[in-house]
């Protein structure tokens, strides 16, 4: 087994390479496993909030320097297929960026600190031991047992039994996610919406002028359209008369197509199973509110202190899980039962028009829902 690690990171997205970085900047032995090669594209808004900004300066790392390049957004616009719209301002400007750079930015952040990473690899079964965790993974070097003091579960929205130790979280009705990035669109400042019966369209503008464009089916609606390559952009645009003519001219960048299946908010944080979870492991947030990066990056801000205080010391295995689970019940509970609410809602056509005329009307009241979706108590950067 070799000498044991300090920490390994199973899962090496946005929550877990933000947590690998976090550990080895504490100076811990920190591993980092993925079971796939990057950079490479994933199903995403790819909107970065206000949230995340907070949560990505306390990891100590500015998307907005370097060579990524983000496009700022400082708007919300909703548009119903009916034709009701509304819009308002974000209480401080958010960041388009895909997950292509967003991810290895991260992962190179990781690397710098000092953290050890390996892609492709997978990981068979965690299990306790005397010090601490025993993970059986196969990489390029064939089957190894590795040793840590502690593991962490950054796995994703998929939660294999093996690894959660039979934790699953109650959650919606299944949905699938699509994604692509288009060239020759206007880029413009807005997150925009555009909500159909069974689900919605997000258009977003991303690093180097091109625009991402992200639906959410719901799985009735996904079965009655045609969702093979690119063509799932033309059937999706037909439900929306004012997202087909927004997508009009736009051109498929190649390689950018991904899809998400299933994807299922659920309904309450799973902090903990046989090792503690981050990012969507942790939970999935409804995809509409635009949160889920932010949720994931907070999760590691609420986990990553207490890692390093078990690891000197300072706090029980028992204990760290305690704390965490309560601080993960303070942060989520709220914004995803509201977010499950509001997806529900803007999802129906009456229902969605109704509430963007009322709330054309009445924008401080859809910026307070809106900030009823997000999580409080930001940690202060440093």
């Amino acid at each position: 087994m070799g000498t044991p690690y300090d920490a390994i990171i199973l899962g090496a997205g946005i929550a877990g390479s933000g947590m690998a970085g976090a550990l080895a900047a504490r100076g811990w032995r920190t591993l980092l496993l993925d079971r796939g090669t990057f950079p490479k594209h994933k199903a995403c808004g790819e909107f970065l909030s206000p949230e995340s900004k907070i949560s990505l300066a306390w990891l100590g790392f500015d998307p907005s320097l370097g060579v990524l390049r983000p496009a700022v957004i400082d708007q919300v616009r909703l548009i119903a297929a009916g034709g009701a719209r509304m819009a308002f301002p974000l209480p401080d400007s958010a960041l388009g960026l895909s997950r292509f750079a967003l991810d290895e930015a991260l992962r190179a952040s990781a690397a710098d600190k000092g953290a050890e990473i390996r892609s492709g690899v997978t990981v068979h079964g965690i299990s306790r031991v005397p010090e601490g965790y025993l993970v059986e993974a196969t990489g390029g070097g064939g089957r190894e047992m590795l040793c840590g003091r502690a593991a962490i579960g950054a796995w994703g929205r998929q939660r294999r039994v093996e690894l959660t130790g039979g934790r699953q979280a109650a959650g919606d009705a299944w949905q699938i996610g699509r994604k692509t990035q288009l060239e020759g669109l206007e880029a413009t400042t807005a997150v925009e919406l555009y909500l159909f019966a069974g689900g919605y369209a997000g258009v977003a503008p991303v690093e180097d002028g091109r625009v991402n464009v992200a639906a959410v089916l719901n799985a009735r609606l996904a079965r009655t359209l045609d969702l093979r390559g690119s063509e799932w952009l033309r059937s999706v645009a037909a439900l929306h008369p004012a997202l087909a003519d927004r997508l009009s001219g736009g051109r498929p960048v190649p390689g950018t197509d991904q899809s998400a299946s299933p994807v299922r908010p659920t309904r309450e944080p799973v902090a903990w199973g046989i090792v503690p979870h981050v990012g969507d492991a942790a939970i999935v947030v409804p995809p509409l509110c635009g949160d889920g990066m932010a949720m994931a990056l907070r999760s590691v801000e609420r986990c990553a202190p207490l890692a390093d205080d078990y690891l000197r010391g300072a706090v029980s295995l028992a204990g760290w899980r305690e704390a965490y689970e309560r601080a993960l019940r303070r942060d989520f509970r709220a914004p995803a039962r509201w977010g499950s609410l509001l997806q529900a809602a803007l999802t129906r056509p009456l229902v969605s028009s109704a509430l963007l005329r009322l709330g054309a009307r009445a924008p401080a009241a859809a910026v307070r829902l809106f900030q009823a979706t997000r999580p409080s108590g930001a940690i202060s950067p440093g």
